[in-house]
């Protein structure tokens, strides 16, 4: 996973997802109600091609498709290993509504594989670039709990819900790794990338700093994009909260 579009393209696939679940998610809260809402892992495209109906589906097997097709060419990508649990996640829920909460033990399990990889993957990280994944692995945590709570309580829309950010912040992180660790031109001031070839010609790099001070430095900038991120992933979803309630009427209820 240690090149620039290793981070962008699991990034802004995870973040695409996130975004989609986190709409319907509210589209359905608001359409039902509370009392009537129910988890759903997998949410049916309708739109003018009804062949488009599984695009997520779609999405996700084609994700999966380029990252064996990566790991077979030694690419080095790790983090997508999630994309395979979604598939099976998603397929499980396709074939039976009745399975939700083993579809959601199943997705749990899966953010818990990503964190056991994630930490053990990080063990060689250090300074800056190991601070990252340590950022990384606690938005891993609250999907793996997060999960957990939506498989235990299927109508527990709060839970479905931080899911749905935690998966969205996980892509926006990893886009925001893959600019601030790999690209030349976001490296903090007075820290460098040491990049070094591999035998299959990738370069694979770290950032290095010049002092413990300009260290420190560029960890607290990390920090402070930790929350701007999750402040603006988080007003974005509350403008699709207000936006989706302002045009939905819950079923039952008459738009007079």
């Amino acid at each position: 996973m240690g090149t620039f579009l290793g981070h962008i393209i699991p990034g802004l696939a995870l973040t695409l997802l996130g975004l989609w679940h986190a709409t319907n998610t509210i589209r359905a809260y608001c359409f039902k109600g509370s009392a009537n809402f129910t988890v759903k892992f997998w949410y049916p495209f309708y739109g003018p091609l009804s062949r488009l109906k599984h695009l997520e589906l779609i999405f996700i097997l084609s994700c999966l498709i380029l990252v064996i097709l990566a790991q077979i060419l030694k690419f080095p990508v790790l983090h997508l290993t999630i994309f395979a649990g979604f598939t099976l996640s998603a397929e499980v829920s396709q074939t039976s509504s009745n399975l939700s909460e083993d579809t959601g033990i199943l997705a749990a399990s899966v953010f818990g594989q990503e964190l056991f990889l994630l930490h053990f993957h990080s063990t060689d990280h250090v300074g800056l670039e190991g601070h990252y994944h340590w950022l990384l692995q606690i938005i891993v945590f609250v999907s793996v709990v997060a999960a957990s709570a939506a498989a235990s309580f299927p109508a527990n829309f709060p839970a479905v819900l931080v899911l749905s950010v935690s998966v969205i912040f996980q892509g926006c992180w990893f886009m925001n790794m893959a600019l601030m660790l790999w690209h030349p031109g976001f490296v903090p001031e007075v820290c460098f990338t040491q990049l070094d070839e591999t035998s299959l010609g990738h370069m694979h790099g770290a950032v290095a700093c010049k002092s413990i001070d300009a260290d420190m430095r560029a960890r607290a900038l990390a920090n402070l994009q930790f929350s701007w991120i999750l402040l603006g992933i988080l007003l974005c979803i509350g403008c699709i909260c207000l936006k989706l309630a302002r045009n939905c009427v819950p079923r039952g209820q008459s738009t007079e």
